[in-house]
């Protein structure tokens, strides 16, 4: 393999991926030889991640208009030897292929608070995505049930709030990811052209900060680390401006650690009863002229977004955050994540936010089962690969709206997902349904569970538990 020595990130993480299934490199003039090339002239409106690939008798050509052209050339690449490893043979058919991307978004969300996964887990998945040509890994690191995630200001955050107590297992559990830990996950995927983009979940979802700094509550406490599932009362204080300086220490971590300029804030499931009874939070309404202690979750959402877009930073929030009050609307820096249905996404485009869609009525939940059988694991409902398939960001959206649809991605809640092999069972392969359609749109159910079945021996020769059951 060799050619334009911008590329060499790119070619030398390939060169590990062809030679585990058996394609060694090879040299300059013998079959097989791989150039990788930049591409002659412009790509125009085709982005960064255009290629070309070619495959001939005597080599294989890929041409990109850049790093990340290049490597999902590459990807193609590999998923034709790992066709032709899973049948035994060394040779790959002759093909060209000319190839971009609908959508820049294409994402999946592991939630690494209800299960703390491992980083060698975490790092072979963000592999195989990025084989699927995903784009986006969104790293959900706090929740009730822990805080993944070290901040120096705030050690009791990991010190507490990264343990709580494992009913399976009748003891307590664990962890978090060491700075270096996350720079390693970040420059992995970031060779493979995989976005990091952390999620913070603030002020609802607060279960871990509260345990550890029960004065940022509106009660005092006492607070633990949710050992149970659900929506809890307790969330944050919005009377209390010390939640603010937890933040700021936090999005100054997140901005040493994560190159992405979005920042998930969360902003879902938030309950506003302690908010009506707290009295520094009815200071607050009367500070800032709201009314009611709902209203007080979208001055915080401007205050969270302001701090962000001061650290170069854009804010994404949950669907929740379109719930604004009428003094404090929602910023223009915030995108939204619209998770319940689609109407959620919808809205923000005619509000003109950008918009990433991942309804959980079309398929987008990974915890939910494959399908309605007593046998299947999974939770709440249904999320068939056909759904999957089937999903079009665009759909009901009008004129120049559209252009404000960044994406999609699938979300893998972890409550009863409690080991890397079940998640792999639970991603795979609904994950390549919603990968291609978000790359390349729908070919028709037919064709793709046709050419499913050969793209199976290649997500079994990477060793992944897969689902096999009803499309």
């Amino acid at each position: 393999m060799g050619g334009d020595g911008v590329f060499k990130a790119e070619m030398d993480a390939a060169r590990s991926q062809f030679s585990s299934i058996g394609f060694p490199d090879s040299g300059p003039g013998t079959p097989g030889w791989i150039r990788c090339l930049s591409l002659d002239g412009p790509a125009g409106d085709k982005t960064d991640e255009y290629y070309r690939l070619s495959v001939g008798t005597g080599e294989i050509t890929i041409k990109a208009a850049g790093g990340a052209g290049m490597y999902h050339g590459l990807q193609t690449l590999r998923q034709l030897f790992l066709s032709a490893a899973a049948n035994g043979k060394q040779c790959i058919p002759c093909v060209e292929i000319e190839d971009w991307p609908r959508f820049p978004w294409r994402g999946l969300m592991l939630d690494c608070s209800r299960y703390f996964y491992s980083v060698p887990f975490i790092k072979k998945l963000i592999d195989v995505l990025s084989l699927h040509h995903i784009s986006v890994f969104h790293w959900h690191l706090t929740d009730d049930q822990g805080w993944r995630l070290p901040i120096p200001a705030y050690p009791l955050l990991t010190e507490i709030g990264s343990r709580r107590f494992d009913k399976r297992r009748g003891r307590y559990l664990g962890g978090f990811y060491s700075h270096d830990e996350i720079r390693e996950v970040v420059s992995f995927a970031g060779v493979r052209h995989v976005e990091v983009v952390p999620e913070i979940d603030l002020p609802g979802h607060a279960g871990s900060i509260l345990a550890a700094y029960p004065g940022l509550g509106c009660t005092g406490g006492p607070y633990r680390v949710e050992d149970r599932f659900g929506i809890f009362e307790d969330v944050l204080c919005a009377g209390n401006d010390s939640i603010f300086d937890l933040a700021a220490a936090v999005f100054d971590t997140l901005g040493e650690l994560f190159p992405s300029k979005y920042v998930h804030i969360g902003g879902d499931e938030v309950r506003f009863k302690r908010w009506e009874e707290c009295p520094k939070c009815q200071n607050r309404l009367h500070e800032t002229g709201l009314n009611e202690g709902r209203e007080l979750q979208s001055w915080i959402t401007v205050k969270l977004a302001g701090m962000l877009k001061e650290r170069g930073k854009t804010a994404i929030g949950w669907d929740e955050v379109l719930e604004d009050s009428p003094r404090y609307g929602l910023p223009e820096n915030v995108a939204v994540m619209s998770w319940r249905g689609v109407k959620g996404g919808i809205e923000a485009v005619r509000r003109g936010r950008q918009v990433i869609m991942s309804p959980n009525s079309s398929g987008c939940y990974l915890d939910y089962k494959h399908h309605d059988d007593l046998e299947e694991p999974g939770q709440l409902g249904i999320s068939r690969i056909s759904q999957l398939y089937a999903l079009d960001p665009l759909a009901g959206m009008e004129g120049n709206a559209r252009s404000l649809v960044l994406g999609a991605q699938a979300n893998l809640w972890s409550e009863l997902i409690y080991a890397g092999k079940i998640a792999e069972y639970m991603i795979f392969p609904r994950i390549c349904a919603l990968a291609e359609a978000l790359w390349s749109g729908n070919a028709g159910p037919d064709d793709f569970l046709e050419r499913l079945t050969g793209h199976r021996r290649r997500l079994d020769l990477l060793g992944l538990l897969q689902y096999r059951g009803e499309p």
